[in-house]
């Protein structure tokens, strides 16, 4: 007789349902399910899961020294599997990491050494997993081919080593190899020619980890990166980058191992804008707006570079000879400073030459300020201060002063006269000797 259908339904149930009662609870149950889906174990079950995976362990080390390392990470599996919460499990998962490594590529190996790191941050391992994912990522930006789909060696992206460091980074954000981390993916953007994202990259570092040797160098880039891009657009934007990023070098780092380049590139901003000033000036020369040129010659003057500095010289003397009111008026709201004037002169050395001004002893004899704010901070002028002469006169013998007339108030102050010495007072009298006993 044929079982009914219903009948077979419902015994299929209960000898399904009688199976999932009795059937022992698993770590992944065909690997769907992970560690958080299993209990952690009181307190005498935990002693022997310890033990359990303690000697499954050796059994992996042991596996794995005479070559085998399939089975052996066959084993470190299991124990992670079914003891994922003993210190075994721990060191099982970072073995199993590095047999990845050594069998696997390199974002395999990355993800691995990414999961012992999820899983056991508490293990005395961590900071050797951040290492293995740096020393991958290094690899991985230095251009190491591995083989694609399509059985080809091939790269890997930019993007993909950036976002491993990301993760280092993410992982350890005030370890010692974050700024190294963030230091690279600058180079990795440089490299891609992405020079926004380069820029901000190092200033990450600069930021992020100002104390450390990354963060000057990291700051050099930026300025050097900047120059670059200067000389290929005319972006003045550029230039004045340029400029910021190596004048905080050389203000950070006066004696750093960059200090030389940056100052060279310093100088050869100076000579581009000057040049830059030096053509606008022309310009407005040759349109007759002799104000405009001016402003724009004074400008060059103002960087300092010597074969600008001397052309701009001569065509300011070409205005200043056509209309002087122009270049007069080119002055007006400019600090008083005058590029044009030669700062050679030794003027202690002129035989009328009598001193600096009071107000200008006063000035010498106050302790330096700090500069704070913007105070519109310009270089030191060219132009010496006046200092008070007297037509005719030549300084005394062996001063710097000339002789001042009897007539004149003498030029120093009159020096006290000696006290008088008072007169030896009378001998003192000598007292008897006294009685003999």
């Amino acid at each position: 007789m044929k079982t009914p259908f219903y009948l077979r339904l419902a015994l299929s149930t209960a000898v399904f349902s009688a199976f999932c009662a009795t059937a022992t609870p698993s770590y992944a149950f065909l690997g769907l399910f992970g560690k958080k889906d299993k209990a952690v174990p009181a307190g005498n079950e935990r002693e022997a899961q310890e033990r359990q995976a303690a000697a499954l362990l050796g059994q992996a080390r042991e596996a794995q020294l005479q070559g085998r390392s399939g089975k052996a990470q066959g084993i470190y599996q299991q124990i992670i599997r079914q003891y994922p919460f003993t210190t075994a499990a721990a060191e099982a998962s970072y073995a199993n990491a590095i047999i990845i490594r050594q069998s696997k590529s390199l974002q395999e190996s990355f993800d691995a050494f990414q999961t012992f790191l999820t899983q056991y941050r508490t293990s005395p391992r961590f900071d050797d997993a951040i290492q293995q994912q740096f020393e991958i990522a290094e690899i991985a930006k230095g251009g190491k081919k591995e083989r694609s789909l399509i059985l080809i060696p091939v790269k890997m992206g930019g993007d993909d080593v950036v976002a491993m460091y990301k993760k280092i980074i993410e992982n350890a954000p005030f370890g010692k190899l974050a700024p190294l981390a963030q230091f690279s993916i600058g180079e990795v953007y440089q490299d891609m020619g992405e020079k926004a994202k380069s820029v901000a990259a190092y200033q990450a570092v600069v930021d992020n980890y100002p104390n450390t040797k990354q963060a000057g160098e990291a700051q050099f880039r930026i300025g050097s990166i900047s120059s670059v891009a200067a000389s290929r657009s005319e972006d003045k934007s550029n230039l004045t980058a340029a400029r910021d990023a190596l004048t905080t070098y050389m203000t950070v780092n006066p004696k750093g191992d960059r200090a030389s380049e940056a100052e060279l590139g310093l100088r050869q901003i100076n000579a581009v804008e000057a040049g830059q000033s030096l053509q606008v000036g022309k310009f407005y020369m040759r349109m007759g707006k002799a104000k405009a040129a001016a402003i724009y010659f004074n400008e060059a003057l103002k960087y300092g570079s010597p074969e600008a500095s001397a052309e701009a010289r001569t065509l300011l003397a070409e205005l200043a000879a056509t209309d002087p009111e122009a270049v007069s008026e080119a002055k007006k709201g400019q600090p008083d400073q005058d590029y044009t004037v030669s700062s050679a002169r030794n003027l202690k050395n002129r035989d009328d030459y009598i001193g600096p001004l009071a107000p200008e002893l006063a000035r010498l004899g106050q302790k330096p300020s700090m500069r704070a704010g913007n105070d519109n901070f310009l270089p030191i002028p060219l132009t010496e201060p006046t200092l008070p002469t007297k037509p005719g006169a030549a300084p005394g013998e062996g001063t710097l002063l000339p002789p001042v007339p009897e007539t004149e108030r003498p030029a120093l102050l009159p020096v006290p006269p000696v006290p008088a010495t008072p007169a030896p007072a009378g001998e003192l009298p000598v007292p008897p000797k006294p009685p003999a006993p």
